[in-house]
């Protein structure tokens, strides 16, 4: 087995990076380490840049469309990943997980029709809802002994004759929950008795860390597998959001074949030729790749909890789960989130998300990337800890 090295330094400045060549423009300080954005700061495994090298090679770039090996990659990343076996059928080619968002509002629901998300949560599930004309309902997670949970009473108790869709996070960015199948049964049970259709975001499905397995909405019942629509995509495990490349997997044939409709009748459905010959190669070829980084991201997650454990106890990280994000709970230190956004950016150098952005029930908390070589993250945590104390 190739052993991938996580250790490297990549410089990405320079490159047209949000991450990085954003920083001056958005917060003022060029040279702050950039743990925002969340993309990873790992080389792409090579296996997907001999794909698309050799794809590149050929010197036109016209019309394509996806061959099997596309669809049959995902049918066997989906058994050898999570244990479950889907149709050719069933897969949908979209072209990101967000814009795949907004079209399955479009489809499935009016203007001032009502949408339960359930923040914190990822901050385009709010602008999504918005910009297609729909309400917004919020759900809040709740927080029980440092673990967050679904709030099923209050689920119970916000749905109403004009609530259409509700929009999970499985696993939840950015609070790190990989949710039971005891969850998940529960959540899908409420929308299935209020006619509630779920579109289950399962973008950071294969960054599950040890202990943890993740459970594909439709995996929990038939009945559910009957009223959702799964949005994946290879961008967040294998770093290549900049090839705008993703897909819905919809077990319903009446489902399907109405968002096909939709899919065609807004010409979405072409994608990016490089973009589908990265997604082939990375389900093809990159369960080691993805168990090394899962590893590698697992060492950075526990180095944090006993830095902070053991230097700067009065930030607590919520447990991380999944996915490269932590939860960073930062209201002990009873400061307005401007005047600490300001800190770290100005003084410690570190640019994080602020946790209102994720919605009201994130204010006094900051989301910190950790898909970055140890020495980068020790860097940050040190100039944390010598602002803050």
């Amino acid at each position: 087995m190739k052993h991938y090295d996580f250790d490297e330094i990549i410089p990405r400045r320079g490159t047209d990076c949000e991450k990085y060549d954003h920083l001056e423009s958005h917060f003022g300080n060029g040279n702050a380490i950039p743990m925002w954005v969340a993309d990873g700061d790992f080389r792409v495994p090579d296996f997907i840049t001999s794909a698309i090298r050799y794809r590149a090679d050929h010197e036109i770039y016209a019309y394509s469309y996806r061959p099997d090996g596309y669809y049959n990659s995902i049918i066997r990343w989906q058994q050898q990943r999570h244990d479950w076996q889907i149709e050719r059928e069933m897969i949908l080619p979209t072209q990101g997980v967000v814009s795949t968002l907004s079209s399955i509002i479009m489809a499935f629901t009016e203007k001032g029709d009502e949408i339960i998300i359930q923040p914190p949560v990822y901050t385009p599930f709010f602008s999504c809802v918005k910009d297609c004309g729909r309400t917004v309902v919020e759900n809040p997670l709740k927080l029980v002994e440092s673990r967050f949970e679904f709030d099923f009473d209050d689920l119970t108790r916000k749905i109403g004759n004009k609530t259409k869709l509700l929009i999970l996070c499985n696993p939840h960015n950015p609070v790190g929950r990989v949710w039971t199948k005891e969850e998940l049964k529960q959540l899908g049970d409420i929308c299935l008795k209020n006619n509630v259709l779920i579109i289950s975001d399962e973008i950071h499905s294969d960054l599950i860390l040890s202990g943890f397995k993740h459970i594909p909405f439709p995996k929990v019942s038939d009945e559910l597998a009957a009223n959702c629509l799964v949005c994946m995509a290879p961008s967040k495990t294998f770093n290549i959001a900049g090839l705008s490349t993703s897909f819905v997997i919809i077990p319903d044939k009446k489902l399907r074949q109405q968002f096909d409709h939709f899919l065609n009748m807004l010409h979405l459905k072409n994608g990016n030729l490089f973009g589908n010959v990265a997604l082939e190669a990375a389900y093809k070829n990159g369960l080691d790749w993805v168990n090394q980084q899962n590893d590698y991201l697992q060492a950075n997650r526990d180095y944090m909890l006993a830095f902070f454990a053991e230097k700067m106890p009065k930030i607590r990280m919520v447990f991380t789960e999944a996915t490269y994000l932590a939860w960073l709970d930062l209201r002990e230190y009873d400061m307005e989130e401007s005047v600490m956004n300001r800190l770290l950016i100005d003084r410690a150098g570190v640019v994080l998300n602020k946790g209102s952005i994720y919605g009201k029930e994130g204010v006094g908390y900051f989301r910190l990337n950790f898909a970055c070589p140890r020495q980068v993250l020790e860097e940050a945590l040190l100039n944390i800890e010598a602002v803050l104390g």
